[in-house]
């Protein structure tokens, strides 16, 4: 029985630790672009190519 008073307020602290951390990690910006990410890896980027070579063999 004494274990449950120091287990119940350790969880309590904890739920609301997690609870304030994903608050924070919303206003922070980080649920905004979920599909960016994910459509960025199907398009090639034109800068990123390398030159291309001469066609001529000289």
């Amino acid at each position: 029985m004494n274990a449950l008073l120091v287990l119940i307020p350790v969880a309590l602290f904890l739920g609301l630790l997690g609870l304030m951390a994903f608050l924070w990690s919303l206003r922070s910006g980080q649920y905004d672009d979920l599909d960016g990410a994910a459509e960025r890896i199907l398009f090639d980027d034109e800068d990123d190519a390398p030159p291309k070579a001469s066609s001529s063999p000289y």
